[in-house]
């Protein structure tokens, strides 16, 4: 079996998968986030970043804590708040 080249074998011609192609993809981060700057909030610290510090979330939403240390309940207070990520230090 030959394929010529102006045959259209693999090439998706005339294939629509759905959606709105005008419309940009999303991850889905959300507009309003559920730890705020300055707050304090009571986390578990469940892993370590590869910079050190402790990863804990607040529904769902992922915070790094400086000194964090994993398996402790800790309360923290949050410094600064990014699109998919926030900072926070441990309040004594």
């Amino acid at each position: 079996m030959s394929y010529s080249r102006d045959s259209s074998y693999g090439r998706g011609r005339g294939r629509s998968y759905g959606g709105d192609a005008s419309k940009s993809f999303n991850r889905g981060s959300p507009t309003t986030k559920p730890v705020e700057v300055g707050k304090e909030y009571e986390v578990d610290i469940t892993e370590i970043s590869g910079k050190g510090d402790g990863i804990a979330r607040v529904k769902g939403f992922i915070v790094f804590v400086q000194n964090g240390k994993v398996g402790k309940k800790t309360r923290i207070k949050v410094t600064e708040v990014a699109d998919r990520f926030a900072k926070a230090t441990i309040e004594v």
